[in-house]
């Protein structure tokens, strides 16, 4: 911004002439609070992984910011009516569908490599490999067969005839003439020895507008145009990722100039951002984004004190919600009361809801078996208090603020809540997916319109060291009947079916409380006001899947 300044006071000295064109700054720094475990985009899932991936790679269908379904990989979304999609069934009798793909015959890799159906044959079998431990391996077991064409067609073959059918935004490729090598090597140990873990600046390892050419481990990423993007040219010569875990201090470094922009998925929280609009609203541009993105607290169920769902339902009355959506938020962070939010078309109001009730809480906690001992804290028959560790990203300042309240409230009815954090890598990149708290642990997931939550839920998907931590299900949730709703909800897709099962899902899990809903969360994008093009999503697909729009003005 001093620059800026300077350049203005010192053309006013000069000669009136023709006014220049505006000029394009070669390097963005962007400033997010977390670093990703890892970038493999099959075995991690994280934001700020979302967010580099968005901007060196491409998945076969995203939602578009308007949450339309589009191609970006392929060259059409398979369809009915066109034949590209076709009703078929089993060798052993199961109906499922046929769907062709095919591959824009412009796609390469960073190092000149065109992508082909050979990157999408390793894909499958490393996905069909449960000891690679894919993140979605329940995709990959809808899948009968995979029959390549040639070298851009293939056909997939499921096993189910799920209503999403045209969707493949999770079957992210990979280089194979890079990565199956490795791959031969054993597949348990590939998630270690992957060129995503050993050598990511490798530029055969991306294909979007720009290629990883620089980490520095918890601190950078650097990312450089991609000269072999066959699409729109980026703007920007070079993007830096600069990982400042104190979000407070994130604030001080797009002040000072440090950083260009805060990325909005993950950056500034809610409260931030609007004491940060009222103070510069001069300079930036505040965008604040309500969407798909729900903050909870998982509940590690194998802990016999959260055995009996009275105790579950007692944490949840017992924290009130309204206040932090209140006094935290200005309301702008609505309570949660499910993990479907309200702006979703499968949303039910009428699934059952807990609010905040103090006295509710305690009189849960004494049929449960838990007594106030002397301290004030509860105990059960055998003396053990209701002591619980609350976990979450480490330097998230409204996390950590939503910690201290939670903690307060909870104490109130006798519940010693004990908070340790840890920096976001370890937490999500170890304690969450290999399922080592305790306790509980707060974060938040984003998803797609209309995403059934059978990763998080089904009984399948609870990571274990023997599917070498797959799936996403940390509570270790184990319900018959949401297993049979999830696997219904996949197929049945009659309207007023779709709308009882949705329901049934969101009542269950109202009922069972594997998770304690927190909020929605509204995303803040403190933008400089010369950066044009950023489109918020509200959803799973993050805003740099079109980063080739973005521009400085």
């Amino acid at each position: 911004m001093v620059r800026t300044r300077l350049a203005i006071a010192l053309l006013a000295l000069l000669p009136l002439s023709s006014p220049a064109p505006a000029q394009q700054k070669d390097d963005l720094i962007i400033g997010v609070s977390q670093f990703p475990a890892a970038l493999h985009p099959d075995l991690e899932s994280h934001v700020v992984q979302s967010l580099i991936l968005g901007m060196t790679q491409r998945p076969f269908t995203a939602y578009d910011p308007d949450w339309k379904l589009i191609c970006m990989l392929c060259t059409e979304l398979p369809d009915r009516a066109k034949g590209t999609a076709r009703e078929w069934t089993t060798p052993d009798g199961k109906p499922g569908w046929a769907i062709d793909y095919a591959i824009d015959p412009r796609a390469k890799w960073g190092d000149g490599t065109p992508i082909t159906t050979r990157d999408v044959q390793f894909v499958y079998d490393v996905g069909r490999n449960p000891d690679a431990g894919a993140n979605n391996q329940e995709m990959y077991r809808t899948f009968e067969k995979l029959e390549v064409k040639d070298e851009r067609k293939f056909t997939v073959y499921t096993n189910k005839r799920e209503c999403d059918y045209q969707r493949l935004g999770d079957f992210e490729l990979v280089p194979a003439h890079l990565e199956k090598p490795i791959y031969q090597q054993g597949a348990k140990e590939y998630r270690n020895r992957t060129s995503y873990q050993t050598q990511p600046t490798n530029p055969g390892l991306w294909f979007g507008p720009y290629v990883v050419t620089k980490i520095e481990p918890g601190a950078t990423i650097v990312l450089e145009r991609n000269p072999n993007w066959w699409g729109k040219p980026a703007a920007f010569r070079r993007i830096i990722f600069r990982v400042v875990e104190n979000t407070a201090a994130l604030e001080a470094n797009l002040l000072s100039g440090a950083i260009d922009y805060i990325a909005g998925e993950d950056g500034l929280t809610l409260d931030q951002a609007l004491a940060f609009e009222k103070r510069n609203g001069d300079r930036f541009n505040v965008v604040y984004k309500p969407g798909l993105i729900y903050e909870h607290i998982d509940l590690f169920l194998e802990n016999p004190l959260l055995a009996d769902v009275r105790v579950r339902q007692a944490l949840l009355m017992g924290i009130d919600r309204e206040a932090i959506s209140a006094k935290l938020f200005e309301g702008k962070q609505p309570v949660a009361q499910g993990g479907v939010n309200p702006l979703d078309v499968v949303y039910d109001p009428k699934a059952p809801s807990y609010p905040f009730d103090a006295r509710r809480a305690a009189a849960l906690l004494d049929a449960a078996g838990f007594k106030p001992g002397a301290d004030g804290i509860r105990r059960n028959a055998a003396g053990q208090p209701l002591s619980l560790d609350l976990m979450t990203t480490a330097g998230n300042r409204v996390r950590e603020l939503v910690e201290t309240v939670i903690q307060s409230d909870l104490k109130k009815i006798g519940v010693d809540i004990k908070i340790k954090n840890e920096p976001a890598q370890v937490f999500f990149g170890q304690t969450m997916r290999e399922r080592k708290f305790n306790a509980m642990g707060m974060f938040a997931w984003s998803s797609s319109p209309k995403n059934i939550p059978y990763t998080t839920l089904h009984s399948s998907m609870i990571p274990t060291a023997a599917n070498n931590w797959s799936g996403q299900n940390y509570t270790g949730f184990k319900n018959a009947e949401m297993d049979t709703v999830l696997e219904r909800v996949r197929v049945e897709c009659a309207d007023d079916v779709q709308a009882q099962l949705w329901s049934r899902i969101q009542s269950l899990y109202a009922e069972e409380l594997p998770v304690l809903p927190l909020y929605f969360r509204t995303n803040s994008y403190v933008l400089p006001k010369q950066l044009k093009g950023v489109r918020p999503t509200g959803h799973q697909n993050p805003s740099t899947l079109w980063v080739e729009d973005w521009r400085w003005q």
